[in-house]
């Protein structure tokens, strides 16, 4: 029952491994997710890091800011990952600058550690892993495909990809990061959780 065989079109087997291979090629996917209209879009990039996750962030408000025109704030619900958490500087400073280009008041709202489970997006995960689950994931295109047929709420996502080089490991030092410190507003209860940046004037 509910077994699943890697034929292809002309009911050819592919031939399978014993163990995961190393990947030639790794991808990494940002979900957005605007849970009001439920329009889902995942972005693959080849790392995850501070920079890579607002080079997506960017990528994914060029792609729907001309239908929200009016919008003036957005507010991210996020997981408290090691990229993009409340403390890590680069990802802090990128954002600010991310508010100045874009014109944007932006809210980060975290979760507390081991809540993720209740951000709307990781249930968007659980569909994908469902439209690649029993596929040999031998390319990017395959993997690509196989996003592109999942649905959130009975909508296709948008996919899109990008390339860039993104090292490891990039932080401020002590004194770049007074700097940005300035233009984050922390609530004063919890200053590692709810953070509010407004766009230079």
């Amino acid at each position: 029952m509910g077994e699943k065989t890697r034929t292809d079109k002309k009911g050819n087997v592919t031939q399978g491994w014993d163990h995961d291979p190393p990947p030639k090629e790794k991808q990494v996917p940002f979900g957005f997710l605007i849970m009001g209209i439920s329009l889902l879009t995942l972005i693959f990039s080849n790392r995850e890091t501070s920079d890579a996750w607002v080079d997506a962030l960017t990528i994914w408000w060029k792609q729907i800011r001309d239908g929200f025109s009016h919008i003036k704030r957005l507010v991210f619900y996020l997981d408290n990952g090691p990229n993009n958490n409340g403390r890590r500087t680069q990802f802090l400073k990128r954002m600010v600058q991310f508010s100045d280009w874009s014109g944007l008041e932006v809210h980060l709202i975290y979760y507390p550690p081991y809540h993720s489970k209740y951000n709307p997006v990781e249930r968007c995960w659980a569909s994908l892993e469902k439209k690649w689950n029993g596929v040999l994931l031998k390319s990017v295109a395959i993997m690509l495909e196989c996003a592109q047929r999942m649905t959130w709420k009975g909508r296709h996502p948008i996919i899109r990809t990008m390339t860039g080089v993104y090292p490891n490991g990039v932080s401020l030092t002590r004194t770049e990061m007074k700097k940005v410190e300035q233009r984050l507003e922390r609530s004063v209860t919890l200053p590692k959780y709810d953070i509010l940046i407004r766009p230079r004037e």
